[in-house]
């Protein structure tokens, strides 16, 4: 929104005083009202619109952060080359209150209670093993239910090292990096339940020349 122009204080026409035209009236000077100067209201209510303004913009953005959407900033390689280290990501919190998780989203979760890793918080993955199914590993490839799965979201050539089948429990979900051969994701921590998952990463926004949905 523009901010107000500024407007000049207009006053009132002053009737010449007669006495100017030495006409005698014998009645004694008017006094000066004291109404308030009209610029200093015009200003003071500017003020109190800009201020308004102002905690309205902050409380929209933290609303947005805490229930809509939240940045998030990638400090390893482990879902290279998809996601760079330094590469900054927004993240939908409200997708999976609309519809379900799929295959190949890419999700951030909080970290499950028993992964020891220090100073980590949340981690990011992509779903490859939904509830309910059995995945595994074999000749580079996965596995989901004992049908190879077909990676479109990964450089071809990009292989998958051996892992015996794994059922993933009701309400979880089996997540791997796509830099295969260097993520710590469900072949060590295990599946991660529905509650952890934050939301669905669906835009990168840093830097300009990775700017580009998922």
């Amino acid at each position: 929104m523009p901010a107000p122009e500024p407007q000049e204080a207009v006053t009132g026409e002053q009737t010449p005083h007669p006495a100017a035209n030495g006409a005698d009236t014998g009645a004694a000077p008017a006094t000066q009202s004291s109404s308030p100067v009209p610029g200093r209201s015009r200003t003071r209510k500017a003020v109190i619109e800009w201020g308004a303004i102002l905690v309205v913009a902050v409380l929209a953005a933290v609303i947005l952060r805490t229930f809509i959407v939240q940045p998030y900033f990638i400090p390893s390689g482990s879902m290279e080359p998809t996601l760079k280290v330094g590469d900054k990501v927004l993240v939908n919190k409200l997708s999976y209150d609309l519809h379900s998780i799929h295959r190949g989203d890419v999700v951030v979760f909080k970290k499950p209670p028993h992964d020891y890793s220090p100073g980590i918080k949340d981690l990011i993955k992509r779903v490859i093993g939904l509830p309910n199914e059995t995945i595994s590993a074999s000749n580079g490839s996965v596995y989901i239910n004992g049908q190879r799965l077909n990676e479109r979201w990964l450089p071809k050539g990009t292989e998958t090292a051996d892992f015996a089948p794994v059922h993933v429990p009701a309400g979880q979900y089996f997540v791997m990096g796509d830099n295969r051969g260097n993520s710590a994701d469900s072949r060590v921590i295990g599946t991660i339940p529905k509650n952890l998952i934050v939301g669905r990463t669906f835009l990168v926004v840093w830097p300009i020349s990775h700017i580009g949905t998922l």
